[in-house]
């Protein structure tokens, strides 16, 4: 994959927003304390991560992380301590500043940037520790760069997918999308199952949502060479059409204009939509309620072809930690392949390591597992700027407009490009 392909990838969207909390989470072994980091003898503050925890199904990512090294090495800990995903970015920049900061702390490839003053160089690390990073997703490692040296290990590398529900389908006498859907079938289908209460999909509010999805589907990019670009045609037709779904062909509600996207996940799983765009991240919540009826699809293009909006995040070690071997040693050991081999399997998120896709796969539906390899084959990340977490929260503001007919997504992408850019 060339830099520059890779410079045209879009952001993650945000996980989970909802319960805004910090709170300790802890797999202590039978010596117990807050001393020691995957058994090394680090301090606490080596073996406590800093992280976004927004709901139980954030909870219980972190804990499957914890168990699974937990199981390999008895005496390994790991504490968790963090706000919900839509406070992080601004409190992880003062709690990483206090004189008891975790000396670990979780970021995404799109906000490496942001997080930059924050972020340790880990090359040395890995290189005094036989570590070999090409073993890790390399459009991911891209994304963890910055500076020319690598802030983070990727845990995973995930496309944004399109959920349905297969009995919806059914129900319309519609054929189901496997590896290939055209916007202009799309939306025929979200059209045949509207109808009362129930739509054809669910919309959230944030910027790195279906229409940009769609839009980076379609080739554009909303940030090149780690410049701004939100008026690129593609982005603006594609954020138009999200747009568009509610105010014009009304197969959406408007979602709120903030923490939208729990009620949308639910509404999917309860049945009163029928496609809803996330993250495999998502994939067992969706797949505990749905059952078999679960359905992943490629984003709807112009083409019809996979192209992956691909989300990832990994764990980083802080700037100003005391002892950055010791953080190294715990990072490491929640970022072995068998760890995260464990994780995708327990918890359904793509692996950031090519080998481990195979145990991802395992129970899952053959199409759905199609699908999202091939977005993930065909990906890649965003790697954005400084004020990336700026345009996010300027979008959000602005976006409601836009749901509501009041506003063009011409119009909102360039007054925030002239704001920010």
């Amino acid at each position: 994959m060339d830099s520059s392909s890779v410079r045209r990838a879009l952001s993650r969207r945000t996980l989970l927003a909802g319960l805004g909390a910090t709170i300790p989470l802890a797999a202590l072994s039978a010596c117990g304390g807050s001393s020691g980091g995957g058994g090394g003898g680090g301090s606490a503050a080596s073996s406590t991560l800093y992280t976004w925890i927004s709901n139980e199904n954030d909870r219980a990512q972190w804990q499957a992380f914890i168990d699974s090294a937990t199981a390999k090495d008895p005496d390994f800990q790991l504490e968790l301590e963090g706000p919900s995903f839509e406070d992080y970015w601004t409190k992880v920049k003062t709690r990483m500043s206090t004189g008891d900061a975790p000396s670990l702390l979780t970021t995404q490839a799109a906000r490496a940037q942001e997080l930059d003053a924050l972020l340790a160089p880990l090359d040395d690390l890995a290189e005094q520790a036989g570590i070999d990073l090409s073993t890790y997703n390399q459009a991911m490692i891209a994304g963890m760069t910055v500076g020319g040296t690598v802030r983070a290990i990727p845990y995973d590398a995930e496309p944004m997918v399109l959920f349905y529900n297969r009995a919806l389908f059914r129900e319309a006498g519609l054929e189901e999308p496997v590896d290939s859907y055209p916007m202009d079938r799309f939306l025929e289908d979200a059209k045949a199952m509207t109808s009362g209460d129930r739509y054809g999909l669910a919309i959230s509010s944030g910027l790195v949502h279906l229409g940009l999805a769609i839009a980076f589907a379609n080739g554009g990019a909303p940030v090149v060479d780690e410049e701004l670009t939100l008026t690129d045609p593609k982005v603006v037709e594609g954020i138009q059409f999200g747009f568009d779904l509610v105010t014009e062909h009304q197969v959406a509600k408007a979602p709120a204009a903030v923490d939208s996207e729990p009620a949308a996940q639910q509404d999917l799983m309860n049945g009163n939509v029928a496609m809803y765009l996330d993250g495999p991240w998502m994939y067992q919540a969706f797949a505990d309620a749905l059952g078999d009826d679960l359905g992943v699809t490629v984003v709807p293009s112009e083409s019809g072809e996979a192209k992956g909006l691909i989300q990832g995040s990994g764990f980083g070690i802080a700037s100003n930690a005391e002892d950055p071997e010791a953080a190294f040693e715990t990072l490491m050991a929640i970022t072995t392949p068998e760890v995260i081999d464990d994780v995708a399997n327990a918890r359904g998120t793509f692996p950031s390591i090519v080998e481990q896709e195979a145990r991802w796969a395992e129970g899952k539906n053959e199409d759905n597992v199609a699908a999202v390899t091939a977005l993930a084959k065909n990906g890649v990340p965003l790697l954005t700027t400084t004020t990336w977490n700026e345009v996010m929260s300027q979008f959000g503001q602005y976006a409601t407009d836009g749901f509501r007919g009041n506003r063009d997504a011409a119009e909102i992408l360039e007054q925030i490009q002239g704001a920010v850019g």
